[in-house]
């Protein structure tokens, strides 16, 4: 730049003001607290995202746990002596799912049939050996989402590790609801032979 272009360009920008002071800058109000309705839109968005098509969550968003872990659920209303038998492997086991070798689509796809098979044909309680996945690239894998997949069906009442003769903390027990009809028979075999007091 000459000398001449030098001074023709202070020239031009002599009356020129900056476009705003720092003290006349414009505050963004701060973030709305989040209404109970948007909280339950972008729930209802993540369970989209995270649950593929049987409801069952997605690998990725699998909490991981040890291979040596005990896994325990029991919903509310279980009787702690009902959860303290199937804890203790004390119950029939009417029915065994192994999900060895499988991969987690194989896992979930088995185990999703496995508990409409035992809702249809009225099991109560069944075995799942899911193994511990030690020295596995990803330990406990398997047994990660059968923790996680059983708490989402509505018909698993509770599920423990199992005891050592079953498996270990490599298989665990599963209780499931009464059909309606194995309930109303349950009511009619208890209060039969009562006899009501007039």
């Amino acid at each position: 730049m000459s000398d001449d272009d030098n001074h023709l360009f202070r020239q031009e920008m002599d009356d020129v003001m900056p476009l705003s002071k720092p003290s006349d800058r414009v505050l963004l109000s701060k973030v709305r607290e989040q209404s109970p309705g948007l909280v339950v839109r972008r729930k209802a968005a993540q369970q989209e995202i995270t649950q593929d098509a049987d409801g069952l969550t997605s690998e990725a968003y699998i909490p991981m746990v040890k291979p040596r872990d005990v896994l325990a659920f029991k919903r509310e209303g279980v009787q702690n002596g009902v959860y303290k038998n199937l804890r203790l492997g004390k119950y029939t086991i009417d029915s065994r799912l192994d999900l060895h070798r499988l991969t987690v689509e194989q896992a979930r796809q088995q185990m999703y049939q496995f508990i409409r098979d035992c809702v249809k044909h009225e099991i109560r309680c069944a075995l799942i050996t899911h193994g511990r996945g030690e020295n596995r690239e990803k330990p406990a894998l398997l047994k990660s989402c059968t923790n996680q997949w059983l708490r989402q069906f509505e018909e698993v009442l509770a599920f423990h590790s199992a005891q050592p003769q079953h498996g270990g903390t490599g298989a665990t027990y599963v209780m499931l609801r009464k059909s309606e009809k194995k309930r109303i028979e349950n009511l009619e075999r208890h209060h039969k032979g009562r006899k009501f007091r007039g």
